[in-house]
């Protein structure tokens, strides 16, 4: 047995014995990465289209981001909340410029920035009684909806495997159907403070909703004070070709949620919120230890501001396209496909049924391309925004012969796959 899978078969020993098992992890040991790819203990290299699910937004070995932690980590580490450093207001700066939103709240994670989104959408709706309005304490979500693991977190999340465990989880919450307008509008009242929506759903199977249900969200929240929350964990920070997915519908929500890209592998969340939601908070009211220290927020700006200069928003509308465009060329091939959605380089592709996800996942990641499987039937991409073309073309290529080995039925258009033809510009 060779040194290196010696090593790796220790490591999954040690972890089975000492860790929580709480992921089913693929037996691969990475230990580097450039660009887009991934390198294993052997040196194969794998095309990540995952991206640690949404995060790696830049790629590995980024000279802009290997930079910022280099510089940062001879300077200051960690100082908490207590006192100042130089780069909160920076990246705070940046952040309200390209959301449309005022003030910032710093964490760690996701879940963190969602579990401070509750807190001030029920904050808020405190301080308007307090004002004489009347506003309850509920909260509506989305069917398939996933907003993170903390116990509010995960009571406005819905797929019940996620909650039932935990039971009973925080009270107050009510589904509404995905994308139903006449839902929304029966089941909110004067009694619901806050509306939780994401704009495309990523754990549920990468689901746009429509500019209708957005629209009558807002509306609905306008008519009574309640908060509009959008959670933008996995489609924020240009993930859609927009810096917030929410920006494709002309929408801007009271308080949204940033994590995953932001700073491009380090743990670091956010939540935004305008001037009216904030002045719910007082100090003392939420905090953070580890939040906005100063090595993640220089890595954040550096983020940020490499995506500005070299014009990353339009290039993942560019490669979203065309990728989007190769998978509608595979559900045409192959009648296994039954859906693509999604924007930017945030896709979907949905398949006939678990098991055929689940193969097709395994045959991408035999072929060294790196996907994943979410709402048990959809192959999901998340990759970086760095992505190009040829990229997209191997994975395409490699998708094709993976269906066709699945014994799909293949249409007419059986043969090499073309180029194809690219219409976003």
């Amino acid at each position: 047995m060779s040194e290196v899978h010696t090593k790796l078969e220790s490591i999954q020993a040690a972890e089975r014995k000492l860790l929580l098992q709480t992921y089913q992890r693929t037996p691969l040991l990475f230990v580097g990465g450039s660009g887009v790819y991934l390198r294993d203990e052997l040196g194969q290299e794998y095309l990540d289209l995952l991206s640690g699910i949404g995060v790696s937004a830049l790629g590995y070995a980024h000279p802009a981001i290997e930079a910022a932690i280099a510089t940062q980590s001879r300077k200051l580490l960690h100082t908490s909340n207590l006192f100042y450093h130089e780069h909160t207001a920076e990246l705070a700066l940046r952040l309200t410029e390209i959301s449309g939103l005022d003030r910032v709240f710093f964490c760690n994670s996701g879940t963190e920035a969602w579990e401070a989104a509750l807190k001030l959408a029920r904050a808020h709706a405190g301080l308007l009684r307090a004002e004489g309005r009347k506003i309850g304490t509920r909260f509506l979500a989305v069917e398939q909806s996933f907003h993170g693991r903390t116990v509010g977190a995960v009571a406005t999340t819905h797929k019940e495997k996620y909650r039932a465990p935990f039971e009973p989880v925080m009270p107050g919450v009510e589904f509404v159907r995905f994308d139903d307008v006449e839902d929304l509008r029966a089941k909110f009242s004067n009694e619901v403070c806050g509306v939780c929506i994401e704009a495309v759903q990523g754990e549920g199977g990468i689901r746009p909703v429509s500019r209708e249900f957005f629209a009558a969200a807002r509306e609905l929240c306008n008519s009574t004070g309640a908060l509009l929350l959008a959670d933008e964990i996995q489609s924020g920070l240009g993930r859609t070709g927009e810096w917030f997915a929410y920006q494709h519908y002309g929408v801007l929500p009271d308080i949204a949620t940033l994590a995953k890209p932001l700073a491009n592998g380090l743990p670091m969340g956010a939540m935004l919120c305008t001037e009216e939601a904030a002045r719910a908070f007082a100090p003392g009211m939420h905090g953070t230890t580890f939040g906005g220290g100063p090595l993640v927020c220089a890595v954040a700006i550096a983020v940020i501001d490499t995506m500005k200069q070299t014009d990353v928003l339009s290039h993942v509308r560019s490669v979203g396209g065309y990728f989007k465009e190769r998978l509608e060329y595979l559900r045409r091939r192959h009648d296994c496909v039954t859906a693509v959605r999604g924007m930017g380089l945030m896709l979907g592709l949905e398949l006939g049924s678990e098991d055929l996800a689940t193969h097709a996942a395994a045959g991408m990641m035999e072929r060294r391309i790196i996907v994943n499987r979410t709402s048990e039937t959809v192959l999901r991409f998340l990759p970086p925004y760095i992505l190009e073309r040829e990229h997209v073309d191997r994975a395409i290529a490699a998708l094709d012969e993976v269906l066709a080995k699945l014994g799909s039925k293949s249409t007419a258009l059986a043969g090499a796959v073309p180029a194809g033809e690219d219409s976003h510009g």
